[in-house]
């Protein structure tokens, strides 16, 4: 799934150019990249599907040369993730209906690629022999208000695989502190693992409207008439998330319990956390020509080659790019998403 706007990371991430296709962490590769590079580990690169909205399909193709059309599946307007999901298992179901499918975002960082690749293998090896769908749980490092949790019981199937009994959507950090401490939360890394059939028996129960839309398409996917009707298609849908629409609905969730050194990458406090720090907690990106005096624990990213000179400042993110400078505390950056809408209103989306 590669069509989110990734409004957090606003100024560097733009609706016209969404953070899974910018090299946020300076490894060489976009996020988008990095993703398929670890599902190459998985699958040939012709089973892997791309779902981003029609105004992104030449940033795939340019960052991912050896993806064919067809496996490039556009979006006309944004309907969150169970619309997308819907329509990418009924045309995989067409080309295979005994295809089993992972739904992953292109967007997280996954730092042990290999232990990835044996999760997502145990699950898929799982969701073919079970009648279930199977999400990957991370186990937290900390109380984080920014994550989806995940809550199981003791009943499995498969040894590692628990019953999944809640979904619960990002909490208060007291609500974050007491999950963390009881020990059966996980955190949501919305990668989810089942079998093109199982996932289309729970559109149809669960979400019937959406499933018959992507239904009638049936003889047409895998045809130059599927942009046509998938532009039609998706003016119909509701928006709605896939934990929403499904997982909280449906009594076959398992959940895997998994560390692979994952983040979301959702805000500049997660690359935060990620980036090399000097001896006072700072995070400077690049850092030839910033000086910080008397600061601390600030993350700092602006042009190469700019001379910045920072005094006085603690736990703030300092971020410039496409002629706009961001000046924000840490524990305030959640109102990001906010700011980028009051400047749209005030000055259009030139700046967003």
């Amino acid at each position: 799934m590669a069509g989110g706007i990734g409004s957090r990371f606003w100024p560097i991430s733009r609706t016209s150019y969404p953070k899974q296709f910018i090299d946020i962490l300076g490894t060489g590769k976009t996020l988008i990249q990095q993703t398929y590079d670890r599902f190459l580990k998985i699958v040939p690169k012709e089973n892997i599907f791309i779902l981003t909205n029609d105004n992104y399909i030449h940033l795939v193709k340019e960052q991912l040369p050896d993806i064919a059309d067809e496996q490039i599946l556009g979006e006309p307007i944004m309907r969150n993730t169970a619309p997308c999901i819907a329509y990418g298992s009924h045309k995989i179901c067409k080309i295979n209906p005994n295809a089993a499918i992972v739904v992953a975002p292109s967007d997280h960082l996954i730092l042990d690629n290999d232990e990835f690749v044996r999760c997502i293998n145990k699950s898929l090896d799982a969701a073919v022999k079970n009648d279930c769908l199977i999400t990957l749980g991370i186990k937290p490092s900390r109380p984080d208000t920014g994550y989806g949790y995940i809550q199981y019981n003791t009943k499995k199937i498969e040894e590692d695989f628990f019953k999944v009994k809640t979904f619960t959507e990002k909490p208060s950090y007291e609500i974050a502190k007491t999950f963390v401490q009881s020990g059966d939360f996980l955190w949501n890394a919305g990668i989810f693992v089942w079998s093109a059939e199982n996932i289309l028996k729970s559109f149809e129960k669960y979400q019937p409207e959406m499933n018959d839309i992507f239904k009638e398409g049936t003889d047409i996917y895998n045809t130059d008439k599927e942009k046509e009707f998938i532009q039609s298609a998706f003016t119909q849908c509701t928006n709605i998330s896939i934990d929403y629409g499904i997982m909280e609905k449906a009594d076959n969730v398992y959940v895997l319990p998994s560390e692979f050194g994952w983040s979301d990458l959702g805000t500049w406090a997660s690359v935060y956390e990620l980036s090399e720090k000097d001896y006072v907690g700072n995070a400077v990106s690049p850092a030839e020509k910033v000086i910080m005096y008397d600061s601390s624990n600030c993350m700092v990213n602006v042009p190469d080659g700019k001379l910045v000179v920072l005094q006085g400042l603690h736990d703030f993110i300092v971020v410039e790019d496409n002629n706009t400078l961001l000046i924000c505390p840490r524990d305030q950056e959640q109102d990001i998403k906010q700011i980028v809408a009051d400047v749209k209103q005030r000055f259009g989306a030139e700046f967003t």
